[in-house]
C-alpha cells in the first residue's frame, strides 16, 4: 500500500531530508572537550597538555639518539654467523637460514676423488662466542663409480673440532675488530 503512494525515489528523498536535520542537530558543538578556546594554539603546547592529561603518548628518544634507530641483530652483526660463512666459503651452500640459526652446505668433493664428498651442517645455539654455541655435524659420502651405491656416515672426528676452533677464533677476531671500530667512532 505504501509503495503505491510513494515511489522508490521519493521514499529515498523523504528519508534523506529526515535524517540530515537530525545529524546536524547532534553536531551543536556541545561535545565535551571540543571547545577550541580551552586548547593552546601552539601545537607543541597542545601536545604537552594532552600528554599531561593522559590523552597522548610519547616515543622513547633513546631509540633515536644513537643514530641507529634501535638495536637490531642482523646476520652481518653476528660474529659467529659471519665467521662460519667465511670458514666454509669454498663449499656450495644448500640451505642458509639466519632466523632459524642453521647453515647446511651441499655435498662437496675435491677434484682428487669425486667418489668421496662431505656435507657440513652448522646449528647456532646462541649468539655468544663460546665452545657450546655451535653444533657442527660433518657427513661423509662414499660412492662407487658414477655415484651408485653410496654410503653416508656422520664424522665426529678431527674435522668437526677443527671447524669449531677456526670459527670461534675468527668470530673472536671479528668481535675485537667491531669493538675497535666503535672506539674509533666515539673519538
Amino acid at each position: 500500500m505504501i509503495t503505491k503512494i510513494f515511489s522508490h525515489n521519493s521514499l529515498k528523498k523523504l528519508l534523506f531530508f529526515t535524517l540530515i536535520p537530525l545529524l546536524l542537530y547532534s553536531c551543536n558543538g556541545k561535545i565535551p572537550g571540543a571547545d577550541a578556546r580551552k586548547f593552546p594554539a601552539n601545537p607543541e603546547e597542545r601536545v604537552k597538555k594532552n600528554i599531561e592529561e593522559g590523552r597522548g603518548f610519547t616515543l622513547n628518544n633513546d631509540l633515536f639518539e644513537s643514530g641507529k634507530g634501535g638495536v637490531f641483530e642482523f646476520a652481518s652483526a653476528n660474529e659467529l654467523w659471519r665467521a662460519s660463512l667465511d670458514v666454509i666459503d669454498f663449499m656450495p651452500l644448500s640451505s642458509v637460514n639466519y632466523s632459524g640459526g642453521v647453515i647446511i652446505t651441499d655435498w662437496y668433493s675435491s677434484n682428487q676423488n669425486s667418489n668421496e664428498s662431505i656435507k657440513i651442517s652448522i646449528r647456532f645455539l646462541t649468539n655468544e662466542i663460546r665452545s657450546d654455541a655451535l653444533k657442527i655435524k660433518v657427513f661423509n659420502r662414499n660412492c662407487e663409480a658414477n655415484f651408485m651405491n653410496c654410503k653416508i656416515s656422520e664424522n665426529n672426528g678431527a674435522l668437526t673440532s677443527e671447524l669449531k676452533k677456526e670459527i670461534l677464533a675468527k668470530a673472536s677476531l671479528y668481535k675485537e675488530e667491531d669493538k675497535n671500530k666503535k672506539k674509533n667512532k666515539k673519538k
